[in-house]
């Protein structure tokens, strides 16, 4: 369904290379000679086979394989080497063989140079690739650079898909418009584990960055979608922060669905952005989430490029 074709109504209803690395034991004083200096800086948590990586920058997840790992972002480019020591120390592997970014901001894309040069696999949306290739300026950053060719995806999808890893499924979708216009989960249905990317956080407002293809029903798409997904007990692992529960997914659809109505209804009365942040239909949550005016400021921004209200 495309977003022109939208009103209220309908949208309620609505691995072939490797990457070779020197041995685990060899890494510190062979490759990465900061590696040993900075790898405390990275905590490690099993999830029950499936680690998470946390200090890089962003979440990573680790699956070790026979043939390398598989990771979920790669957090930042300065703590790349550090990151991929923890990430074979964890896993028993001394490669990575596929990579996925849930999207192409640099938090999840650090890894990427490392891995790719050395002939691995990453894996995003086409839309993460084309951010990847070119100068871009985004609500957060004022100037990204483009990746060398090593370091951008090599594997595209245009939504949905799976792969076997481990004897593990791992599933991807595409959540269109959510958080950028190239966002992907990654689900681990027989471990109960999802990473969203940076659709959700437990600990503050995500970024909804309007200017590169995201608006706010792009998000509470995304939340309907991941609602239906996980179950009460799964883990969902967001970009950042701590690790959710499934019941607190289906708490923020409900929260933000809510906001999405009330947000149609300040559209219908011709409201300007500073009356939205003046009202703030989220002080409730502030103290669980932080200050919101900054997002409620972007979601109403992105609302009038994106939604013509009834």
């Amino acid at each position: 369904m495309t977003d022109a074709g939208w009103s209220r109504r309908r949208f309620l209803g609505a691995t072939a290379g490797v990457v070779r690395f020197a041995g685990a034991a060899s890494l510190g004083s062979v490759l990465f000679p900061a590696v040993r200096a900075r790898a405390a800086e990275i905590r490690t948590t099993d999830l029950g086979g499936l680690f998470l990586l946390q200090g890089a920058g962003a979440n990573v997840l680790a699956l070790g394989g026979p043939d390398g790992a598989l990771m979920v972002d790669g957090g930042l480019a300065e703590h790349a080497e550090a990151l991929l020591a923890a990430v074979f120390e964890a896993t028993g592997n001394d490669r990575v063989h596929t990579l996925i970014n849930t999207h192409w901001h640099p938090e999840q894309t650090g890894a990427n140079e490392l891995v790719g040069r050395a002939g691995g696999v990453i894996l995003a949306h086409e839309k993460t690739r084309m951010y990847l290739s070119h100068l871009w300026y985004s609500g957060t950053y004022e100037r990204i650079e483009p990746l060398p060719e090593a370091a951008r995806p090599n594997k595209v999808t245009r939504g949905d898909g799976s792969l076997e890893f481990a004897g593990q499924r791992v599933d991807y979708g595409y959540l269109p418009q959510a958080h950028t216009d190239g966002d992907l989960y990654v689900h681990f249905p027989e471990l109960d584990v999802v990473a969203v990317g940076g659709v959700l956080s437990a600990e503050r407002w995500p970024l909804i960055d309007y200017r590169n293809g995201s608006w706010y029903g792009g998000r509470v798409r995304a939340l309907q979608w991941l609602a239906e997904l996980v179950g009460p007990d799964t883990q969902v692992v967001p970009a950042d922060g701590r690790v959710m529960t499934g019941r607190e997914v289906v708490r923020h659809r409900d929260i933000h669905l809510a906001l999405f109505e009330t947000m149609i209804g300040y559209m219908n009365m011709g409201l300007g952005y500073e009356d939205v942040v003046e009202l703030n239909p989220l002080e409730e949550y502030e103290a669980e989430f932080g200050d919101a005016s900054a997002f409620l400021d972007g979601a109403y921004r992105s609302m009038t490029i994106a939604y013509v209200p009834e």
